[in-house]
């Protein structure tokens, strides 16, 4: 699909934030590793989340739906014995699932996506697992990857974080259900610290306890624990939000998100933050985000760290900045759908914005008086490069016509009707 984004002047109106696709995925997997009935009441529909439903069916969770709640009949730690797992194009699900399918005879991920995901290391979390007695074969790290239960044991285990956060997680779901006691140290940085916040969140609500120290850094957890089953309630995600904040900030606008919390521990709730630092008026309260938008912005500079799933759309808002804007810290995003540094930068030039880019770093050189556009520019398969690129489409002289649009749906299915609802033009072209 292609989207061509027009030049839109104001946008207008109220919407619902999607429900978060990541504590999405999250109880989906805790529901499935506890014995019992988990409810997951607003949960998010997304092709990640639809992944992590489909594998979770595969290796033998009984799910059920309504419009409101989904239902879970867990396997526990004895899931079913599969052949094969098909996440698509989910990362987080894949790497997620790479630890639970240790306790399966055999299992292959396929790889699905050869130009996406079948591009992304997965070195750390194969050595970890390969040091708890995990079989391992893979390509070199990437996608097609078999795990073999081999003589799974807890103890000390270490693992890289300075590559992705997602390494740590799937440890920390699978490690309590183990025999032995563990411990876990991560080696060098750990990147997306808030996102591990999440992780241990939503496993503390299941009645796991595990040790972490301040930092984050090492971890002391039991054997021989259970999840419960329990009742969840999913929060509105501030990551697909913030394009559509973002979109408000670079236009003339009115626009209301609902279903932000501000006590969330999501990291991209910095983003509100960032787009008043840059000069947006913006206010938040009880779990209202309101942009009254006047193409007025103000370069920064920002730790991008803190708000991973974020950056994008707030680099496609920098564009538009009068000043030079600086996104530090944020070397990770090359190992995503597509290498977000690099390959997103290319097409915003190729679009007319300024930018240039170091092994860590994004730095714009803002253009408030807008930026020519006028031309076909690639997606990379990267829902989160959509929806940026539709940002600067919006304020752009001649509009910009994006290629493989549809993968928006990675995470937000709903990103261009939500937009067309507060009067985007964009015409969506099959």
């Amino acid at each position: 699909m292609k989207a061509i984004v027009k030049p839109t002047n104001r946008l207008e109106g109220t919407i619902n934030a999607l429900s978060s696709k990541n504590y999405t995925t999250r109880y989906l997997l805790i529901g499935a590793l506890a014995e019992g009935t988990s409810t997951i009441y607003y949960p998010a529909h997304s092709e990640d989340s639809d992944a992590m439903r489909r594998c979770i069916r595969d290796l033998g969770a009984i799910v059920e739906e309504d419009d409101e709640k989904m239902t879970i009949q867990g396997f526990g730690k004895h899931p079913r014995d599969v052949s094969q797992l098909d996440v698509g194009n989910a990362g987080a699900v894949l790497r997620f699932l790479m630890s639970v399918a240790a306790f399966c005879p055999e299992v292959t991920f396929i790889n699905a996506y050869p130009n996406s995901l079948g591009k992304r290391p997965h070195d750390d979390l194969i050595e970890s697992l390969q040091a708890m007695g995990v079989e391992i074969e893979h390509n070199e790290g990437k996608l097609p990857i078999t795990i073999r239960n081999g003589k799974l044991h807890g103890g000390k285990i270490k693992v890289s974080g300075n590559v992705s956060s997602q390494f740590l997680s799937s440890l920390l779901f699978m490690a309590p259900l183990l025999d032995e006691d563990s411990e876990i140290e991560v080696l060098h940085d750990l990147k997306s610290k808030v996102i591990v916040g999440q992780t241990l969140e939503v496993i503390a609500q299941a009645g796991i306890h595990i040790e972490a120290s301040e930092d984050l850094m090492h971890y002391t957890i039991k054997g021989g624990q259970k999840y419960e089953p329990q009742k969840y309630v999913v929060q509105g995600d501030y990551p697909g939000s913030a394009a559509i904040l973002a979109a408000a900030a670079v236009t003339h606008s009115d626009v209301t998100v609902l279903r932000l919390e501000e006590n969330s521990k999501q990291g991209e709730k910095a983003v509100v933050d960032v787009l008043r630092a840059m000069g947006v008026n913006l206010t938040h309260e009880n779990g209202v985000v309101r942009v009254l938008g006047n193409q007025q912005l103000k370069a920064g500079e920002f730790d991008g760290d803190h708000f991973t799933d974020g950056v994008l759309a707030m680099v496609a808002a920098a564009v538009f900045a009068e000043g030079t804007s600086r996104f530090y810290n944020v070397e990770n995003l090359r190992y995503k759908e597509c290498d977000r540094i690099t390959d997103f930068l290319t097409e915003l030039r190729k679009a007319g914005a300024h930018v240039e880019e170091r092994q860590s770093e994004i730095i714009i050189h803002g253009s408030p008086q807008g930026v020519a556009g006028g031309v076909e520019i690639n997606a990379h398969y990267d829902h989160r490069v959509i929806m940026a690129l539709t940002i600067v489409g919006l304020r752009s002289e001649k509009g910009l016509i994006i290629n493989d649009a549809h993968h928006v749906a990675k995470s937000y299915p709903h990103y261009f009707e939500h937009l067309l609802s507060l009067g985007a033009q964009i015409e969506l072209v099959e």
